[in-house]
């Protein structure tokens, strides 16, 4: 984590992206962490299962939602571990993804998982979209929490 001034703290995952877009993955403003959008890497950048694409450049099925969305949620979890915050501060998500009906199912069951409970208390959404950043990428998860530690 790194100090960008006296109000903002922000967190990075170090992968080559961050440098070629030009942002950070979380930043921390007074009690709120805004985690950037979220996918499926490993330490070393390296998508996680990712989805076999067909001619055409495109996913030729979704059978990789769960395990990318499992993977995306630890990918914040490591983000909100570097303020101190787990899955239990975040207030609202973001789910970006090329298939809802595949989403909405292995999602449900991934969340519940990560978060420890069948009700989640967090606001939820879930968005399908037309294309995420890397072709073989069928998800994507931004986070919002609220920590009560703001001075950290």
């Amino acid at each position: 984590m790194t100090n960008i001034s006296s109000h903002k703290k922000i967190a990075n995952h170090s992968v080559a992206w961050e440098q070629a877009f030009g942002y950070v993955q979380a930043v921390k403003l007074k009690d709120t962490i805004y985690i950037s959008g979220q996918l499926s890497h490993d330490g070393d950048g390296k998508l996680v299962a990712p989805a076999e694409l067909n001619a055409d450049g495109r996913p030729a099925d979704f059978s990789q939602m769960e395990p990318q969305i499992r993977q995306t949620y630890a990918n914040a979890k490591t983000l909100l571990a570097a303020y101190g915050a787990t899955l239990d501060d975040v207030v609202e998500e973001t789910l970006f993804v090329l298939d809802v009906p595949s989403a909405f199912s292995a999602g449900s069951k991934v969340r519940k998982e990560m978060y420890g409970t069948d009700m989640p208390q967090c606001a939820s959404n879930l968005i399908g979209v037309t294309a995420l950043a890397f072709p073989e990428q069928v998800v994507e998860i931004t986070f919002r929490a609220v920590i009560d530690h703001p001075a950290d």
